[in-house]
């Protein structure tokens, strides 16, 4: 019989990320993602896999990319300050279609802020934090069982569609702890990457399937390819061609946007019938469990919405949503960021309120509980 334990969110990550089968990590410790980096020092060689400490963030997002292309399920992890750092090759990862997973476990910002202190302020970072245009995937998890498994469903994403995908824990999560059981790996989904079918004399290794995914060999199984942070054609040299340039950038984009009902996870609360929706993600969520249930004890019609998937948007679901409520009020630990997402997805169908929170303290039920009311 499984064994529940009292785990942290970090440590559950790490436990996801060993379950998804990685089996390589880089990364340099920072406050409140450390925890994520101790138990992968641990863990990792007692799977066969292997730790390394680099002597900072951007060699730790460089060494994670080496790794992947040499076939290993690779991450790192890290908080804003670091984040910033990796942007230059999350870029470089993105168009060259490295699979790996970045763990920003989130803290006031901006520089180093406060390091010890709950944010959100990080979700338009991992949409733009890299120049140029490409598709995102980014990912939130609200408990500590969720860190284990959204950390296994960020691993896949980024095998499926070859890409990075970023985690965005913040430090509520990450540092809390809450009854955990380990399920048994024969039930948890662990999806590889898509390997060439060709003989490798006729194989290019950039051109797509059907599905915009070009297949992944690795370094070392008789397929020789170039990588490159440059515009390339199928072979992978650079090349400066209008009509290539074009194709790649549409299709860093459509392998993402065209598989939308695939990789957008979310979950409703108390919406069959609401007339005010609370759109929360990460542990701002926690607390709006809280307020609309209370809310539903006074007789106010409150739901939520917490999208589990931040990017791609889940524009259809909020669509929907948004021409049966009369409010939707978005709380986030930041100045304002997803609420103005939301407010374009909306266009004008309901009223649309900012609950955003910036003092290094988490969004109360109270607080959350008096803006519903005030929106009735």
């Amino acid at each position: 019989m499984a064994k529940a334990i009292l785990m942290q969110g970090n440590n559950a990550c790490a436990e996801g990320a060993l379950a998804a089968g990685a089996r390589f990590f880089a990364g340099y410790p920072i406050t409140p993602s450390t925890e994520v980096a101790e138990t992968l020092a641990k863990r990792l060689p007692q799977v066969g896999g292997t730790f390394i400490q680099l002597e900072d963030e951007i060699a730790s997002m460089a060494a994670i990319i080496g790794g992947s292309l040499a076939g290993a399920k690779s991450l790192t992890a890290t908080s804003g300050p670091g984040f910033s750092l990796k942007q230059e090759l999350i870029g470089y990862a993105s168009m060259a279609e490295v699979p790996c997973v970045i763990v920003n476990v989130q803290r006031t910002g901006p520089s180093t802020g406060q390091p010890t202190s709950p944010a959100q302020g990080d979700i338009m970072q991992a949409r733009w934090g890299s120049h140029g245009d490409r598709g995102v995937i980014a990912l939130s998890p609200s408990s500590v069982p969720e860190c284990f498994h959204v950390t296994v469903e960020a691993f896949n994403l980024a095998e499926k569609y070859r890409t990075p995908v970023v985690l965005l824990l913040d430090e509520i999560v990450g540092h809390m702890r809450e009854k955990f059981v380990m399920p048994d790996m024969d039930t948890v989904t662990v999806i590889g990457r898509k390997k060439p079918t060709l003989p490798p004399g006729e194989f290019l290794p950039f051109k797509p399937d059907a599905d915009g995914v070009p297949p992944m060999p690795a370094f070392g199984e008789g397929y020789r390819f170039h990588t490159t942070g440059l515009i390339h054609d199928y072979t992978g040299f650079p090349t400066g061609s209008n009509e290539v340039t074009h194709e790649v950038i549409d299709r860093l984009h459509t392998k993402i946007k065209n598989h939308v009902d695939d990789i957008v996870k979310y979950e409703d609360f108390q919406l069959e019938d609401a007339e005010v929706a609370v759109i929360a993600f990460g542990g701002t969520a926690r607390s709006a469990y809280a307020a609309v249930e209370s809310a539903r004890e006074q007789g106010i019609k409150a739901g939520l919405f917490r999208p589990i998937t931040i990017w791609p948007m889940a524009e259809k679901q909020i669509s929907t949503i948004a021409q049966k409520v009369k409010t939707i009020i978005v709380a986030e630990m930041n100045y304002g960021q997803y609420v103005g997402e939301v407010r374009q997805i909306v266009c004008a169908k309901t009223n649309v309120v900012s609950l955003a929170k910036w003092n290094n303290e988490p969004i109360t039920p109270d607080e959350l509980l008096a803006a519903i009311k005030a929106a009735r």
